[in-house]
């Protein structure tokens, strides 16, 4: 594939270092149920802070496959993966910091192969599929690796409020760890989010001058 845009070093490093936050940033606030109620359902029990931030990741990973390619996005998913999980063991707790690391790697690798697929169809297909089914493997590896309790032998380490069983999505009958919930809730708003970041996503295509066919940028 050729027109792709060359990948400087001020490019590496403004791409790298906003993933690098955006990562960082989720890690933390994941940690953090959304306390309020919506309705009969206690958002504590379905959703994090973390959520609304991290797909922000794939807004970066796909502008850098989109203006430079797959091979640089690869490059700005292996640096992030590498500074964030480093950083993460810092700020959060190291199981927090593997299954992020973990999750973050899978899912954005899944995502740029996606994405390169479909780059030439329709604008908004390759980031909205890419991100939908990136997002949804990084929820699924995520809050089991970080959270459930088949994992504990393995990190050393058990979050008890996290495996305490509660009603599925605070709402119904049946009893779940609050973990599923949350990776549900989380899901859900990923969802959302990604649907939310098509608007900037389509802008800062204009403001970089790139078309939907790189080949012809």
């Amino acid at each position: 594939m050729t027109g792709f845009r060359r990948f400087s070093p001020l490019s590496a490093l403004l791409a790298m270092s906003v993933m690098v936050a955006v990562v960082v940033a989720a890690n933390i606030l994941v940690q953090y149920p959304v306390m309020g109620m919506l309705g009969p359902i206690n958002l504590a029990d379905i959703l994090t802070w973390g959520a609304f931030t991290y797909p922000a990741a794939f807004l970066v990973n796909d502008l850098t496959n989109r203006r430079f390619g797959p091979a640089a996005a690869r490059k700005v998913v292996i640096v992030g993966f590498a500074v964030a999980v480093i950083l993460s063991i810092w700020l959060a707790t190291p199981r927090i910091a593997i299954a992020s690391g973990s999750a973050f790697l899978f899912a954005q690798l899944l995502d740029v192969a996606i994405f390169d697929r479909l780059r030439l169809q329709a604008w908004w297909k390759a980031p909205v599929i890419s991100s939908l089914v990136g997002s949804f493997l990084d929820t699924v590896l995520f809050f089991s690796l970080a959270f459930a309790s088949v994992f504990a032998p393995v990190f050393g380490f058990d979050e008890a409020f996290a495996t305490e069983t509660a009603p599925l999505l605070g709402a119904f009958a049946i009893e779940v760890p609050r973990w599923v919930s949350w990776a549900l809730g989380d899901y859900v708003v990923k969802i959302f989010v990604a649907t939310a970041l098509l608007a900037p996503y389509r802008v800062l295509l204009a403001v970089f001058g790139l078309k939907a066919d790189p080949a012809a940028a």
